[in-house]
């Protein structure tokens, strides 16, 4: 199936309720088998990266993997950039084909992320490309980016008009999540989700999916978050499976054998999260 916008795929999850899981990739393996669950599955997907890793492989290399990978398999895909602060590397990407990107200027005043927010969506717009927007920064620290604080809650009239006036297709408030692993029990704030979408309905993106039980992702999925990031749960599963391979076989020297058995457990791992999601079968 061809590759299809992040808009189009958010906004149908949105208007049905359901999520779509935004899995962080970090080579063709992940890459692969992620689309697999998703072809398995049935479930529209998207192939989210992060900055570190587009700088490990390179933009073109990635969006030149990802259209071969998800032209082979009959599911919707888009690939998108993960928070990124730095216009250039945005533009490099969106230039390069990738459909979308998040420009995350949650460091910046509210004035300042607005009008670089609007000039990224401008810019996107010329390529047919999505941009996802964020205000308040969620906690935690992943692939080098972000802190130990959460951002100061942005009031949500304020909220509203930035999704107005800057045209983002999707939009990443702060709701009691965090990158990483939960050391304690997250308090979610569940009514805000709830609130911002019954002010201006667009789909709201969920950061730090990692460790949330299933009713929590069903509840928020059902009060608007269509988009649901998964991403230190996938680098778990892959350094497992490796670990796991090598400690039961320490005498295999195949690295196919190896690589294949790493890649159907990432799959299982996508595959359990697109069910929880609700997005199986709605490709």
């Amino acid at each position: 199936m061809p590759v299809v916008a992040l808009k189009e795929i958010l906004g149908r999850a949105f208007e049905k309720r359901y999520g779509v899981g935004a899995f962080n990739i970090v080579d063709d393996l992940t890459m692969m088998a992620v689309l697999d669950a998703a072809s398995e599955t049935r479930s529209p997907v998207i192939i989210q990266v992060s900055v570190k890793t587009v700088k490990f492989w390179g933009a073109r290399l990635i969006q030149q993997t990802f259209a071969e990978l998800a032209s082979q398999r009959p599911i919707p895909a888009t690939l998108h950039l993960d928070h990124c602060p730095d216009v250039s590397m945005i533009k490099t990407c969106l230039e390069a084909g990738w459909n979308s990107a998040l420009f995350d200027a949650s460091s910046l005043t509210y004035e300042e992320n607005l009008r670089q927010t609007t000039e990224v969506v401008r810019f996107a717009r010329k390529l047919s490309a999505g941009v996802e927007g964020e205000l308040e920064a969620v906690k935690g620290v992943e692939d080098g980016v972000g802190g130990d604080l959460e951002g100061e809650l942005v009031p949500i009239e304020k909220c509203v008009e930035f999704i107005e006036a800057t045209g983002i297709d999707c939009f990443a408030p702060a709701i009691g999540t965090a990158h990483g692993m939960y050391a304690t029990e997250p308090v979610i704030n569940f009514d805000r989700v709830k609130e911002i979408t019954a002010r201006k309905p667009v789909p709201i993106v969920l950061h730090g999916g990692t460790g949330l039980s299933d009713d929590t992702f069903r509840r928020l999925i059902q009060n608007g978050c269509a988009k649901v990031n998964i991403s230190t749960k996938l680098k778990m599963q892959l350094a497992d499976s490796f670990r796991t391979y090598l400690e039961n076989k320490p005498k295999e020297y195949d690295p196919l054998k190896l690589l294949k058995a790493v890649q159907q457990d990432v799959k299982g791992m996508a595959a359990g999260f697109m069910d929880i999601f609700g997005s199986a079968g709605q490709a």
